[in-house]
């Protein structure tokens, strides 16, 4: 109910909100907004509901059913019963019949157990959606954080080059500089301007990505509260593959596959039910002369009503079918082993995919130090190429070169993080265990 208060919220201000006041969006709140506003999670919500009267409807199998019915009879014949007429002209039948099953072969009691492992398998199928929809937010967040640090990141390198531009003319003034100098860092100047023109359009591409993820309009300006790539490093890697819904699936679809075997043998068993019935007939009528024992006869004229009361034990034996029972049930079997085989393949599966988000994370992380190394280099480098240009040590080319190194590997750590990120997203969902508030 929280995340859904948080949610409208959010989605309202999106919508009435001026086009140019920025959306403040924390990765938290993105994955709320995306789990509300996803049509896939609410499908998975409508199929868990259904499952839920499926269980419902099943469970009617053991109780009994009352059936009402009324018939009316129209024929224009009348029926010569001897010297009298059976006339049925507007003759109607009204009852109830109460039916109750006592053995069905076991098909009641199977079709409840499938409806329980469909109830199960909906709320698996439910979390298994809503893991991938806060695995595509986050995905589609990182990355907009990422390439709005690569934009300030440029903006940076971009005000560097106009400050030694600027240093750089002046010393072009005094004669300690050509024009061919000048024009390699206006070069220079104009590859960066197109560097953050790319880096601009995608950030609005990866706005709109984000948009599209939480629900809001496509002209919605998002600003990402988290300014830093913030990342831990894990050491310890507990899971357990029982914890992925896909597994869980696969379990209950062994289950269930088992509980039809039961239900197709049950079609081919005797079955016994019991039906009471009460059935009141009215306006049939009788019209003639009825001899009697003195040799004189009696006009009769009269409508007859009655009612009647039965109960009935049916008892039903299948008894030659051409062999379509031992077929059927050896179809539902190997179904149950195909099943069987799809879970011992797929746990494989599972546990490889696993064991890749458990390496990426690892390789991710080391990623992430050779970055945050090799940045710290060519920080310390450039600075000890400016000092050395500006006492003539170097040349212009020097510097250039410097400057790009420090951009490149500015740009490594930006991704390297950001990675790392969307590598522990993947690892939480791979193990079963992503929620919105998963390492937030």
């Amino acid at each position: 109910m929280k995340h859904s208060i948080l949610t409208f919220s959010l989605i309202a201000a999106a919508m009435t909100v001026h086009a140019n006041t920025p959306l403040e969006l924390s990765g938290y709140q993105c994955r709320v907004m995306a789990v509300e506003s996803s049509e896939d999670v609410q499908r998975a919500e409508n199929s868990m509901e259904t499952a839920r009267l499926d269980v419902g409807v099943a469970k009617t199998g053991y109780l009994p059913k009352l059936d009402g019915n009324v018939t009316a009879v129209y024929s224009p014949i009348n029926y010569d019963l001897g010297d009298l007429q059976l006339i049925t002209k507007g003759t109607y039948m009204a009852g109830l019949s109460l039916t109750q099953p006592i053995y069905t072969g076991g098909r009641i009691s199977a079709g409840n157990k499938l409806a329980k492992i469909g109830a199960k398998a909906s709320e698996e199928q439910y979390r298994m959606t809503r893991m991938q929809t806060i695995s595509d937010a986050d995905n589609a967040y990182w990355t907009y954080v990422a390439v709005l640090q690569k934009v300030k990141m440029v903006e940076a390198y971009m005000s560097q080059m106009d400050t030694l531009y600027q240093a750089m003319d002046m010393r072009r003034l005094k004669g300690f500089l050509t024009k061919a100098d000048m024009l390699r860092v206006e070069a220079k100047k104009s590859e960066i301007e197109y560097q953050l023109q790319k880096c601009l359009n995608g950030a609005d591409l990866c706005r709109m990505a984000l948009c599209r993820v939480i629900g809001v309009p496509f002209d919605t300006e998002i600003v990402p509260t988290d300014t830093v790539i913030v990342v831990e490093r894990i050491d310890m890697y507990d899971y357990s593959i029982t914890d992925r819904p896909e597994f869980q699936l696969l379990n209950l679809n062994v289950e269930a596959s088992h509980h039809k075997v039961g239900l197709v043998r049950g079609d081919f068993l005797p079955s016994v039910g019991l039906s009471i019935a009460y059935t009141h007939y009215g306006n049939i009528r009788l019209k003639g002369n009825m001899p009697m024992q003195d040799g004189n006869s009696v006009y009769i004229n009269e409508n007859i009503f009655s009612n009647g009361l039965n109960a009935m034990l049916g008892v039903k034996i299948p008894l030659f079918h051409w062999g379509e029972g031992i077929k059927k049930v050896k179809k539902a079997r190997i179904e149950e082993t195909n099943a069987r085989l799809e879970l011992e393949k797929n746990t494989r599966l599972i546990d490889l995919e696993i064991r890749q988000a458990i390496n990426n994370l690892s390789s991710g992380y080391a990623m992430i130090e050779t970055a945050d190394v090799a940045l710290r280099q060519a920080e310390a480098n450039l600075e000890a190429v400016r000092e050395r240009f500006s006492v003539n040590k170097v040349t212009i080319t020097d510097v250039l070169d410097a400057e790009s190194q420090w951009q490149q590997s500015y740009s490594n750590q930006i991704e390297a993080r950001a990675q790392y990120r969307i590598y522990l997203t993947d690892y939480r969902r791979a193990t079963g265990t992503l929620t919105e508030n998963s390492d937030i």
